[in-house]
């Protein structure tokens, strides 16, 4: 390495940060770690590192507030995030942010090299860029043929930059087109120096409102543009979305009046985040369809129990019809409708909460975070589950206790948490066997437990890290496409949870969901 590479590394969690601190010190880099946002900050005031990883989800300032805050203070310095499955739209909103790359949990080494690879290069990249910038602007370069000569002497430069970097003259014609445009638009060198302008790679009015931004002071102040959303114009018309920060040049040694001598563009390929939204949205999508699959398995069982209440409140309908159409009422028969209509009334409600929790946890709705009773939501899950139980010839226990503090969250997404653990639960027992749902409070740790274990086959020790992977299942197709966990995974993490699991093969598993709570005194 040229010189040593320093890196301040920011994770509330103490074993990730050791476990990758360890692998950026084998790497040769330095590291500096830091255990909440608020400090690492200050250890990059101190350190003046080129490389910032940050977890997103952190207590206090989190990780895109320190990408923001390191932006403002430092804006050359590549910020890698770490992000957990699910939370691919913080993934994307600090890209936005110009972060480097982002990594998910667990971290891969393979991952996290090839990302420290892309921080390094692109550092170096448009620290090159910012010192060739600088030199241009202190030489001051009195005529285009100057600045033309100057930018030759520096070809590599401008070369090795990740970013697309265009420059066009006073009449707008392109004079800089490096490797990146290249690749970006599809056109060679050949085809675009002095041969095309700079509108040509913009629709009409693309390229006036990018004119009229420079001349305002929205964007990044007068005659420039900073991190400008825009669409460029490639081979064959095809449309680009990019992120451009550009600057008007001027000759300044005109005394009378600044001449306007060109203009230079950076731009930032955006496709890779418009990649990352629609996975976003198709992973919604997965989301869902992995949560119909456990409507379907609860529908199937639901008819049944469905079924048995209405028979019962059709037969003493009709019962009660005949009696009244033979003539008045005895007393004895007035007594006897007394208890047919306080069955009719308690299957009836019985059938209403069956259709009211299945329709509750049917609905495709945004998240809605509030106080959740974790009795309550237990219950639901159990009325939901009860039926599918019995017919797998499962016992039921439960141990739910009624006074621990509400958790805050979102009820729909929680149960179907516990919904697809109880599912995981039955696949676990095909012969029968005991499932327990149990509810528990730690006043000294601040936490809620809510728990589920089975009686089950157990997971082999080598798949236990593989389990909150997407699509990662031993299931057959029909079971499911192997999004339960990880819908688990994302939904605690987003919810600052977390998911634990202990099992033996033959001999059962336990999943626990671990929230923190505040308790007022």
């Amino acid at each position: 390495m040229p010189f040593e590479w320093k890196v301040v590394l920011i994770d509330d969690e103490e074993d990730i940060r050791e476990v990758v601190s360890l692998t950026l010190q084998d790497a040769g880099y330095k590291v500096i770690e830091a255990q909440n946002g608020d400090i690492g900050l200050k250890m990059c005031e101190v350190e003046q590192p080129q490389i910032v990883i940050t977890d997103i989800r952190m207590p206090g300032i989190d990780g895109l507030r320190v990408l923001e805050l390191l932006k403002e203070r430092s804006p050359e310095v590549e910020v890698i995030v770490i992000t957990a499955f699910g939370e691919i739209d913080f993934a994307i909103r600090a890209l936005q942010l110009d972060a480097s790359d982002f990594i998910t949990k667990p971290i891969n080494d393979q991952a996290l090299h090839l990302a420290l690879k892309r921080a390094t290069q692109r550092y170096s990249g448009r620290k090159q860029v910012k010192d060739y910038t600088s030199l241009l602007e202190k030489e001051r370069a009195k005529t285009l043929q100057e600045l033309v000569n100057t930018i030759s002497f520096k070809t590599n430069l401008i070369e090795s930059s990740m970013d697309g970097i265009l420059g066009c003259d006073d009449s707008g014609s392109v004079v800089i087109f490096n490797r990146s445009m290249e690749q970006m638009v599809g056109f060679s060198k050949g085809e675009v120096i002095n041969r095309m302008s700079f509108r040509q790679f913009f629709e009409p009015a693309e390229a006036n409102r990018l004119r009229s931004e420079l001349e305002g002071e929205k964007y990044g102040g007068k005659n420039r543009v900073s991190l400008f959303e825009t669409t460029l114009l490639g081979c064959a018309g095809r449309k680009i979305p990019v992120q451009v920060s550009a600057i008007l040049l001027f000759d300044q040694t005109r005394v009378d009046k600044p001449h306007r001598d060109g203009l230079v563009c950076f731009f930032r390929d955006l496709r890779e985040i418009r990649k990352l939204e629609r996975e976003k949205e198709d992973q919604a999508q997965l989301l869902h369809q992995d949560k119909m699959v456990a409507l379907g398995k609860l529908a199937a069982s639901m008819v049944h129990e469905i079924n048995n209440p209405l028979a019962g409140i059709l037969n003493y309908s009709r019962l009660m019809i005949r009696i009244l159409n033979r003539g008045p009422l005895t007393e004895e028969h007035r007594q006897k409708f007394g208890r047919y209509l306080e069955l009719v009334e308690s299957e009836t409600n019985r059938c209403s909460e069956i259709v009211s929790s299945l329709l509750t946890f049917s609905r495709k709705s945004p998240p809605s975070f509030g106080e959740v009773r974790t009795d309550e939501l237990l219950h639901r899950c159990i009325i939901l589950s009860q039926h599918k139980l019995e017919l797998s010839n499962i016992r039921l226990k439960s141990h739910i206790s009624l006074d621990i503090p509400h958790i805050k969250g979102d009820f729909n997404q929680l149960q179907q948490c516990i919904i697809n653990l109880i599912f995981n639960a039955v696949d676990a027992m095909a012969q029968g066997g005991t499932l327990t749902i149990s509810s528990s409070h730690d006043p000294k740790e601040r936490t809620v437990t809510l728990a589920v274990r089975d009686t089950g086959i157990g997971i082999p020790k080598e798949n236990l890290s593989k389990i909150f992977e997407p699509f990662f299942t031993t299931k057959s197709k029909e079971y499911g496409v192997g999004l339960g966990l990880p819908t688990i995974y994302g939904i605690m993490e987003r919810h600052n949870g977390k998911v634990s699991v202990e099992s033996s093969v033959g001999e059962g598993t336990l999943f626990r969901l671990i929230f923190n709570v505040n308790v007022r005194g």
